[in-house]
């Protein structure tokens, strides 16, 4: 693990295109009410047997509602011998503090990504 990210710097690498894997590790149903536009939902338990998925990834942010289980999972990320080159962080402050500062979104509102209601991460 590289360290931890702040809500800010998540929202400058995703304004930017920057080639980042914003990783959510809640459960489906929660990642589906709401979540940070552009993630991917890998529960944490399954994150041992999809670790392999982010070898090819330069840079990943693992994020859960308050930045606390997601430094497990970067740390579990980080330690997985074919992540080496990967820069892996955990997002400070969980999707509550970013969702406050940039709101989430959810399934059915992604397609037109036109949304910028602040729905609750839980």
């Amino acid at each position: 693990m590289d360290g931890e990210i702040s809500t800010d710097e998540v929202n400058e690498l995703l304004e930017s295109d920057a080639d980042v894997r914003i990783v959510d590790i809640r459960d489906p149903g929660s990642f589906e009410h709401s979540h940070i536009p552009g993630s991917e939902n890998v529960p944490f338990h399954e994150l041992t047997n999809r670790v392999d998925e982010f070898a090819d990834a330069d840079r990943v942010v693992t994020v859960c509602p308050h930045g606390e289980a997601s430094v497990q999972a970067a740390r579990l990320i980080g330690s997985y011998e074919g992540a080496d080159d990967t820069r892996v962080e955990s997002m400070a402050g969980g999707l509550e503090k970013y969702g406050m500062k940039f709101g989430l979104v959810r399934e059915d509102d992604e397609p037109d990504a036109e949304s910028t209601d602040v729905e609750s991460p839980f």
